[in-house]
C-alpha cells in the first residue's frame, strides 16, 4: 500500500475527515476522533488503533511497534510498511475505522454525511 492508496481507502469510510496534526501528521478521523494517522511526507509510518488482542500480536512482529503516546488505548505504529500484505493494510485499517466508529454518539453519528 503506497500513500494514495491508503488516503483513497481512508476517504472512503463514512464521516472520514483529514487534517494535520503536531506538524507533521496526516490524521484520518471520524466523529473528530482519529482512526489513522501517517506522515504527510508519505507513509514513512502508519498508525492505527487495534482491538486489545490484535496489539498484542501486532507488536510482535518486526517493523510494528506500540505506538508512541496512544499504545495504552491499543494503537500500533507500523514504521516497515511491507510489515503488512495489501489485504491486510484494508482490513486493519477498516477495523479501526469500525473500532472509533463504534464509540461515537448517535448524535454525531446521525450528522455524518
Amino acid at each position: 500500500m503506497n500513500s494514495a492508496e491508503l488516503e483513497k481507502l481512508c476517504m472512503s469510510f463514512k464521516g472520514t475527515t483529514r487534517d494535520i496534526k503536531w506538524g507533521n501528521d496526516l490524521c484520518y478521523s471520524v466523529g473528530t476522533k482519529m482512526f489513522c494517522v501517517t506522515s504527510v511526507e508519505g507513509m514513512q509510518y502508519v498508525s492505527f488503533k487495534t482491538t486489545p488482542e490484535e496489539f498484542g500480536q501486532l507488536i510482535e512482529r518486526p517493523g510494528i511497534m506500540p505506538a508512541p503516546y496512544r499504545a495504552r488505548h491499543h494503537w500500533v505504529l507500523v514504521e516497515n510498511t511491507v510489515a503488512m500484505r495489501p489485504k491486510e493494510w484494508r482490513e486493519r485499517i477498516q477495523a479501526s475505522y469500525d473500532l472509533v466508529f463504534a464509540k461515537l454518539s448517535a448524535k454525531v453519528e446521525g450528522s455524518l454525511t
